[in-house]
């Protein structure tokens, strides 16, 4: 065990008595609990770092050596404290062995030599702080809170990418009709290829998602996805936001800012509604994608940028250009590989399992796990039209699940627009049914087949019967009596 001089004992107390009046307050802002090691052979000295890191309310285990907290690395800390100069295993080798095991842990050094060289070869073996003995613990706590805070963002969005990439792997998007199929087996090719993308469709019809799909299932997958939406930016900004701009370029310019395309350096860029794009920025963005270099606005230096393009529109790009309304060239660019979206219409087979994924989706999140579909619901689903797509789906679903009473989502909890499309469906079956004059019957006869049928789709269940039918219980119970009906 190493000796350490009076003098350094007497800084290293009045640095730990401060540390010991510290406001509880600003401990309280930490992150309570963190897990934090302590790696010395000096026995004095891990005693006093795990008496401090218990004053700053995080935990503490110690160790006396680097064999003994490497073995120990599935704990999972969030933070190690380690001594450079130790017997056996130094602290130079139990950090790089700390690197393979746990690339993004936080490892703060401390060490008796103050030499600026070893401080140089700690950081570059992957320190993430170097301290001097004896340590200035009010730095310590500040550097220990940035590392905890530092990991624990790091593994938040390590968790969200995780789940991010998950839902969009191809086996977790909902499809069983053959033309999204198709679309599937389009993104397979595309995924590992560098080609730019051109999604088109309608809104609501799902283009981000293929968008992620292309990209997180993909060679770059570990690389950026940044997305801008060029409808949502006023057209006065919108170049800043793509390529950056200088400080003092225009008015309100108080800093450099870093555009997109310097963002997604090495990933992907998805431009989504690339048809509101202003002509005057077509050109920059054709010469962008030709080229891979960029200025910033108010900036000489020119920019090389790798990135993959994937934009999407609901527009038709095609017909914009031969109206000139968009570029030929610039079209030409982007569609290299098409893929078009078929709108949710033409794909009733999927509306089923779309609704069963958001009703689990968002009766999870409501706290009611038990909640179905009536079946009279879900043909109302499957016979609307869907103007807005599968996000109007979604919505709708979301809507229902706060809306139904019970443990069944019937078509009262349907919006007024499926209850009006189901009308029109109904006129359209007259029509269909009533082609000549002998195939008309009696208007008493209809009402009678109507509560038959709606009795037996609700399996004689009076209120459902009653709200399906938009007549009150008492009326539905005349009718079953008028027309001798067994329930």
């Amino acid at each position: 065990m190493r000796e350490a001089t009076a003098g350094s004992w007497l800084r290293f107390f009045s640095y730990f008595s401060f540390a010991i009046l510290l406001s509880h307050e600003e401990h309280r802002a930490s992150m309570k609990n963190a897990l934090v090691f302590v790696v010395d052979d000096d026995y004095s000295i891990r005693r006093l770092l795990e008496f401090t890191m218990k004053s700053w309310e995080y935990a503490c285990r110690s160790f006396a050596s680097g064999d003994a907290v490497l073995q120990s690395l599935d704990e999972n800390p969030d933070v190690i404290l380690l001594d450079h100069m130790m017997p056996g295993l130094s602290g130079l080798d139990t950090l790089k062995k700390i690197r393979e095991k746990a690339p993004d842990l936080p490892v703060i050094m401390l060490s008796a030599q103050g030499k600026i060289d070893v401080a140089v070869e700690l950081m570059r073996a992957g320190a993430s702080d170097y301290f001097t003995k004896p340590v200035d613990l009010k730095r310590l706590q500040f550097a220990l809170n940035n590392a905890i805070s530092m990991h624990t963002l790091k593994d938040r969005v390590r968790m969200l990418q995780d789940t991010l990439e998950s839902s969009v792997r191809f086996e977790n998007i909902i499809s069983n009709s053959g033309v999204m199929q198709d679309v599937l087996k389009l993104v397979d090719k595309a995924r590992n290829s560098i080609i730019n993308v051109l999604i088109e469709g309608e809104s609501g019809t799902g283009k981000e998602l293929i968008a992620r799909a292309i990209h997180f299932n993909g060679a770059r997958r570990e690389q950026p996805f940044v997305v801008i939406n060029c409808a949502a930016i006023p057209r006065e900004l919108l170049e800043s936001e793509l390529f950056g701009h200088e400080r003092g370029a225009f008015t309100g310019a108080v800093e450099k800012k870093i555009g997109k395309f310097e963002m997604a350096h090495t990933g992907t860029i998805f431009l989504d509604e690339i048809g509101e794009l202003d002509m005057s920025l077509q050109a920059k963005m054709l010469r962008v994608i030709q080229t891979k270099q960029f200025e910033r606005v108010g900036g000489i230096e020119t920019l090389s940028s790798d990135v993959r393009v994937i934009s999407a529109t609901n527009r038709n790009l095609l017909s914009l250009a031969e109206q000139r309304a968009f570029r030929e060239d610039l079209y030409y660019r982007l569609s290299t590989f098409p893929i078009k979206l078929p709108p949710l219409r033409e794909r009733p087979s999927e509306i089923p399992l779309l609704a069963e994924h958001f009703l689990r989706r968002f009766a999870e999140r409501e706290g009611r796990p038990d909640l179905s579909l009536h079946p009279g619901a879900l043909k109302m689903l499957q016979r609307y039209a869907w103007p807005g797509n599968v996000r109007e789906l979604q919505s709708i679903i979301e809507r229902a699940v706060l809306l139904a009473d019970g443990e069944i989502i019937g078509p009262q909890d349907l919006p007024q627009a499926l209850h009006l499309d189901e009308s029109n469906a109904a006129e359209t079956s007259l029509a269909e049914l009533f082609t000549s004059r002998e195939d008309v019957i009696p208007l008493e006869k209809v009402r009678e087949l109507a509560v038959r049928r709606a009795l037996e789709l609700h399996e004689g269940n009076i209120s459902e019967t009653a709200r399906a039918l938009h007549i009150g219980r008492t009326t539905l119970y005349d009718l079953i009596r008028k027309f001798d009906i067994n329930i």
